[in-house]
């Protein structure tokens, strides 16, 4: 799928996002991440460290395919969206649990975050063509 150069540079970004995200769930923003781990899964501290972990190293991998891969760009779009919708529970989590994290001390902030999350699925899919090559294969089978 043909992109342009600017739907280039924020896949690009997106990536580069991805990679800035997955490293700090590994380090520096280890303990914030922990904050976003749905209260609904078990509250075992190495269970929690898991999935901040094991969801930090997704980000890592999809990052560099968002940057490398451009190939499969579309495909890695709709992975990266899908990804985006699995961990959108952990931001209702934070908002419903009142869990302060990321500067997100009031209701009103955590409640904003949670309009971004669409925001950052439609930017996957616009920014690597997914909307698109979905769009012309549907008027394609017609």
């Amino acid at each position: 799928m043909k992109t342009s150069t600017f739907q280039n540079i924020c896949r690009i970004f997106v990536g580069g996002f991805m990679l800035y995200a997955g490293i700090s769930h590994l380090t520096f923003l280890r303990e914030e991440f922990l904050a976003q781990v749905p209260r609904w899964l078990p509250d075992n501290p190495a269970f929690m460290d898991f999935v901040v972990v094991s969801s930090g190293i997704v980000e890592i991998a999809l990052g560099l395919a968002m940057i490398f891969l451009s190939r499969y760009k579309v495909t890695v779009g709709v992975i990266l969206a899908i990804f985006y919708v699995l961990v959108f529970p952990g931001n209702i989590s934070q908002y419903t649990n009142q869990i302060d994290a990321f500067g997100l001390d009031t209701d009103q902030k955590r409640l904003m975050r949670l309009f971004f999350q669409p925001v950052l699925i439609l930017l996957a899919l616009w920014s690597t063509g997914a909307i698109k090559a979905y769009v012309q294969k549907m008027f394609n089978k017609s």
